[in-house]
Parts: structure tokens; C-alpha cells; sequence
């Protein structure tokens, strides 16, 4: 049984399973992290849906890329959790498996290819903090400890 964070589905909505994979980016000390912007900003593990055919490594490699603009290496995974929510930009109710990982930040190599996507760096405190939902929140006070 995988962990729920967040609100327990509504039993009138049709959720579609969307698994995706995030990463912790420990960088000297600091959390790389990704802000999207919207209605406001929302502080993010970077990462995002695995796509069909994708190994969920693939999908945190190009979701890192794509949110970052930052290149990573050894992935290891730390968990999941699972989270129900509304996602605007598909208008779909999603049951989404997010499966975490720690990975080391490289380098970047370009500036985030997603639109409204910009790359911050924070303090864990901060970050736990910051982050916009309680599962990411959790595996980042347990990776560091706090």
C-alpha cells in the first residue's frame, strides 16, 4: 500500500492513475528545486508523468532537463507516495503515483524548457517549507532529516 498524501479522493470524480517521478537535488548543502508559475508560484520537486514506454528513470532524466535545465546522474529511489488532485492543464482528476528519487545535479546546460518553469535553490528548511504539497514535503524532511 503506497502512502496518500492530501485530500482523499471525491467519490464523484473519475480519476485517471498517472505515475511520475521527482527528484531530491542535494546541491552543497541546498535543494535545487523548480517554481512554476500560475495562479501564484509553486515551489516543486522537479520531475513530472512518465510517459508510455518510459522507465521511470527516463522520465526523471527528461522531466529534470525539461523543468531545470539541469543534467543529473544516480538516481535512487527513496519511495512513493500517491495524491489526488485536479490538474487544470489536461482538465483531469488524477490519482498520481509519485515515485521519488535522489539524484545528484550535474550541471545545467540551458535555461528550463517548460514554459512558466523557473530552476530555484533553496535551503531544506526553507524548501520543506516552500514545497506546494505534503508528499514531496515529507520525503524531503526525511531525506534531510529535519
Amino acid at each position: 500500500m503506497i502512502r496518500r498524501f492530501g485530500q482523499p479522493p471525491l467519490s464523484d470524480k473519475p480519476y485517471v492513475l498517472r505515475a511520475g517521478a521527482y527528484a531530491i537535488l542535494p546541491l552543497q548543502k541546498r535543494l535545487l528545486l523548480t517554481a512554476q508559475l500560475g495562479d501564484g508560484v509553486d515551489i516543486q520537486l522537479p520531475g513530472g508523468g512518465i510517459d508510455p514506454g518510459e522507465s521511470p528513470t527516463q522520465a526523471l532524466y527528461r522531466e529534470v532537463m525539461e523543468e531545470t535545465g539541469w543534467r543529473i546522474s544516480a538516481p535512487k529511489r527513496l519511495g512513493a507516495f500517491r495524491r489526488f488532485v485536479f490538474m487544470p492543464e489536461y482538465d483531469l482528476w488524477e490519482e498520481k503515483v509519485c515515485h521519488i528519487y535522489v539524484a545528484r545535479p550535474r550541471r545545467q546546460i540551458c535555461e528550463p524548457l517548460e514554459p512558466n518553469h523557473f530552476t530555484t535553490i533553496m535551503d531544506p528548511t526553507e524548501a520543506a517549507f516552500a514545497l506546494g504539497n505534503d508528499g514531496d514535503r515529507h520525503f524531503v524532511e526525511q531525506y534531510f532529516s529535519l
